[in-house]
Order: C-alpha cells, then sequence, then structure tokens
C-alpha cells in the first residue's frame, strides 16, 4: 500500500513522524517475521513543491513528491499542525479532494481534519482533532460531527485522530486493519510504544 503524506509549514513534527514510523516499522518487521513476502507499506512525502518546508518548532524536511509528480496514493494522510495557511490555499485543498477521491483511504492527524473538512471530505461524517480545537472545528464545519475524548474515528474509508501521539495509535490501527492486530502488536513492541486502541 502507498502511504502519501501530504507536508506543509507548520506541520506538526510527531504528526508526521509518527505515522511514519508506524507504517515504515510495520514493514521492516514483517520482513523479518516473513522473509520474501512483499512489503505492506510503501511511505512517502509530499509536498505542493519539493521546496523544503518549515516544521513547527524549527525542523526542516524535503518532500519526496510533489503534488506534479507523486505516485499514485493508496492512502492519503493529512498530518496536523497551524493549517491556517493551508486552509486558505484553493490549489492545496483541490489536490486534497481530488486526491482523496482516487485513494482507498484517506487519514487525517489533529489539525490536519480541518483540511479534510474544508475539501468537503468530512460533511455528514463523524470525526475528531486535537483535544483544543475541538470547538474550533464544531464553529467553522457545522456539517461535522466532531466527537472529544477519543483516540481515532473510523468512518470507514475515512480516518480521523486526536492530536500529535494520537497519530501513532489510529496509525497502529490503521496496520491492523490493512494488515493484522499481530502485526500491530509487535510493530508497537518494536517502537517500545504503549498502543492505546481507543
Amino acid at each position: 500500500m502507498k502511504v502519501g503524506i501530504f507536508i506543509y509549514d507548520d506541520i506538526e513534527v510527531l504528526d508526521l513522524g509518527g505515522p511514519f514510523e508506524v507504517f515504515s516499522v510495520a514493514t521492516r518487521v514483517k520482513a523479518r517475521l516473513e522473509p520474501g513476502s512483499p512489503p505492506p507499506f510503501n511511505v512517502f512525502t509530499i509536498g505542493e513543491t519539493t521546496a523544503p518546508i518549515h516544521a513547527c518548532g524549527g525542523l526542516i524536511v524535503t518532500p519526496t513528491f510533489s503534488f506534479a509528480d507523486h505516485p499514485p496514493i493508496d492512502l492519503l494522510l493529512i498530518p496536523g499542525g497551524i493549517v491556517s495557511a493551508e486552509l486558505k490555499k484553493e490549489k492545496v485543498i483541490h489536490w486534497i479532494a481530488t486526491t482523496s477521491a482516487k485513494a482507498k483511504l484517506t487519514a487525517s492527524v489533529c489539525t490536519g481534519s480541518s483540511l479534510l473538512a474544508q475539501a468537503g471530505l468530512l460533511d455528514g461524517k463523524h470525526a475528531t482533532t486535537h483535544w483544543a480545537d475541538i470547538d474550533d472545528m464544531k464553529s467553522m464545519f457545522p456539517n461535522v460531527t466532531v466527537e472529544k475524548d477519543v483516540r481515532w474515528v473510523d468512518q470507514g474509508t475515512l480516518i480521523t485522530s486526536a492530536g500529535i501521539s494520537a497519530g501513532i495509535d489510529m496509525a497502529l490501527h490503521l496496520v491492523s486493519r490493512l494488515e493484522s492486530e499481530s502485526l500491530a502488536l509487535t510493530t508497537a513492541k518494536q517502537m517500545d510504544y504503549r498502543w492505546i486502541k481507543s
């Protein structure tokens, strides 16, 4: 499964790094447990361009691909962070909407759900976001049922998680759903991470 993670200025570092680590570690773990088996995940980053982006805290990350040249995406992942600038970019919102329509699954971490909502993907659906952004999301997107006190919300082809570290829990949930719970548990153990399953 090709996992494309959209990155942009002021992205939250763990929103990107947590799920990236889960999918890449799950792939390494499966290769060790089942030598010769096809890799379950191919994870890569995508920016509007391939210019370096400046994440929260000053970390500089260079996207592997741009909107113009990325490979097909099976799982589109939208991390959160300070999304106010991205919400206003018609090109970004259009790309999210059209890419999601072609993908098998679309997921978000933290305030990334606001970008999904801006693209019209969460209308009439349940979703979540960082606890500090629940009220803002409710007021900005009244057609979305925003849930609190949950780590993630799985709506089938659309999955949203709460803030920052919750993205790791959601990614492990996706490994469990797409591969096996055993692989998800072994991945969490390899990461020395205590998986919160709900």
